[in-house]
């Protein structure tokens, strides 16, 4: 990956968004919801603490997490859409949940 977030920010990759509603009806580009989950590519080194020392992000690589409808910086690297966002942003991490699955 030619990105390296800085400080307490994580880079995922956003689960693709739902085409098709639960009662099966396709969906257009314009209804459809930005996802709200994703897996980690990369983890920065985390946030410098008042007293100097480094606090660590409890977040790792691989990761399947849900974070906020509106939270992070979508960027495009290397033709695939990422999104950054702070540690603090992220609302959970789903144990033992594949990327494209749903909640």
């Amino acid at each position: 990956m030619a990105i390296q977030p800085l400080h307490d920010r994580i880079i995922v990759e956003a689960a693709a968004k739902e085409e098709k509603s639960a009662g099966g009806i396709i969906l257009p580009d314009t209804a459809q919801e930005k996802p709200q989950r994703g897996k980690v590519l990369a983890v920065g080194p985390g946030k410098r603490l008042d007293s100097g020392q480094l606090a660590p992000v409890g977040i790792n690589v691989g990761d399947t997490v849900l974070y906020g409808k509106y939270g992070g910086t979508e960027v495009k690297v290397d033709g695939q859409d990422l999104v950054i966002l702070r540690a603090d942003d992220v609302l959970a991490v789903l144990e033992n949940e594949p990327v494209g699955a749903t909640a």
